[in-house]
């Protein structure tokens, strides 16, 4: 550990992730307090989840670990897919507005896109997710991506290709030349 010196995260619980959180809870306490030697509790009043380093806690690096696993699923992931950042190094989460990519007027032009990103029955989310390897999480106008740095970024190019109104079929061989080139290198 750090000198013995206790180290914190605090991480921010909006509402809407209050009833997810306390449903998952013991999923997420678990793989923190067992695996990671990190201490985990609610904070009801401030509305975060307060980690803190134990005597025991085997490296410095597992309390930002467990943060990101946490504020990932604060953005929505499921635990099963969250749960990837304590164990594995080279994972991160990156998120975007879709106003990043196009200037949008109004509430229908915003909702049509969020469709097209999704699909019908989540269709093409799930197509892009298979074909790079990462987990996306549409929540109303932003988009958070879970994955290694170059499947997020074929990812993305996939999501904005949809944002940007390309059909699904050529989303689709773009996304496989993507894949098939980064499985080259």
């Amino acid at each position: 550990m750090s000198n013995g010196k206790v180290e914190f995260r605090m991480i921010y619980v909006p509402r809407h992730r209050y009833a997810p959180l306390k449903k998952s809870w013991m999923d997420i306490y678990a793989p923190i307090y067992e695996e990671m030697k990190i201490d985990i509790r609610m904070n009801l009043r401030a509305q975060k989840v307060e980690l803190k380093t134990r005597k025991d806690t085997p490296d410095i690096t597992n309390l930002q670990k467990c943060a990101d696993f946490v504020q990932a699923f604060m953005l929505g992931f499921e635990v099963i897919d969250a749960i990837a950042l304590l164990r594995l190094d080279e994972l991160y989460v990156e998120s975007f507005e879709i106003k990043d990519v196009r200037r949008l007027s109004g509430k229908a032009q915003l909702s049509r896109t969020i469709g097209r990103v999704a699909g019908k029955g989540g269709k093409n989310k799930f197509e892009i997710e298979n074909g790079s390897t990462t987990r996306i999480v549409v929540a109303d106008h932003k988009i958070h991506i879970l994955g290694s740095f170059a499947n997020i970024k074929i990812a993305r190019s996939a999501i904005c290709l949809s944002i940007l109104g390309s059909p699904q079929p050529k989303i689709r061989a773009k996304l496989r030349a993507l894949t098939a080139r980064l499985a080259e290198r």
